[in-house]
């Protein structure tokens, strides 16, 4: 069996003050894919930059403050790659993957960005530069005889189902046709499979973030953007896949969830 996790940690030093610290101690993951890390490795509590069972690998963003991938594996990977091979953004911390014994794990950090701003542009670009990545990986994996799961804060609700108020967002960065469409993308031309989705087709959510104002996450007024994005080959060898949402709002250690799923290979 495989367990990955993939969660936005929303800084991950406040995140190790809330409780990413006893989580991560009391997690059945192998692989655990983070991001907004917010952080190079050195500012990092020891606990945290190297916890005991785990090898770590990080990509800070050039940035300070911003963005930062990390990969938390149980056994060490055979190798390590930051970026994608973007001039743009190989150095801005949103993108991590990991060779282990047949599968590719990787965490993406996906830009979220903001209508009418230089942000929305950015995220774009990034969409353009990282739908031909995912088609070469995929390539590259199979030559290799393994499987890939892009693990992370996509920043995209694909389908009415991924968000509560669906309507008022439509204008929105997150829920954009465009947006939508390019995530159509993936799973059509590239041929992934988001696992979440495959294993609950008629669910409302998961959601797996819920803004901190008002009372989102006591309504469950939240989004799925937080994706496990696989190969059709570990895509049908998923047997579950959840979100481990906080029982109580002051129990949260992030504005996001983990979202955990397990693979038998």
């Amino acid at each position: 069996m495989l367990t990955v996790t993939s969660v936005n940690v929303n800084g991950l030093r406040a995140a190790a003050k809330k409780g990413f610290v006893e989580w991560l101690a009391g997690t059945s993951a192998d692989a655990v894919c983070l991001q907004e890390v917010r952080a190079e490795a050195a500012q990092l509590p020891e606990e945290v930059r190297a916890p005991d069972g785990w090898f770590t690998a990080h990509a800070p963003a050039a940035a300070k403050g911003r963005a930062g991938v990390s990969l938390y594996t149980r056994r060490e990977p055979d190798r390590v790659q930051v970026g994608f091979g973007s001039s743009e953004f190989d150095g801005s911390g949103r993108y991590i993957e990991a060779d282990l014994p047949g599968v590719t794990v990787a965490s993406l950090y996906l830009p979220s960005g903001e209508v009418g701003t230089d942000r929305q542009d950015e995220k774009v670009r990034f969409m353009d530069e990282f739908l031909p990545y995912l088609q070469e990986l995929k390539v590259r994996a199979a030559a290799d005889g393994r499987e890939v799961v892009v693990c992370g804060d996509w920043n995209i609700a694909h389908q009415q189902a991924d968000l509560k108020n669906w309507k008022t967002n439509q204008k929105n960065s997150g829920f954009l046709p465009e947006e939508r469409a390019w995530l159509t993308r993936v799973f059509d031309e590239a041929e992934y499979v988001d696992v979440v989705r495959s294993l609950h087709p008629d669910q409302e959510g998961p959601y797996s973030w819920w803004s901190y104002r008002g009372r989102a996450f006591d309504n469950d007024s939240g989004w799925r953007i937080d994706y496990q994005v696989a190969t059709p080959g570990l895509a049908r060898r998923a047997v579950k896949a959840f979100v481990e949402r906080a029982a109580t709002h002051g129990e949260r250690w992030s504005d996001h969830a983990p979202v955990t799923a397990v693979y038998e290979l």
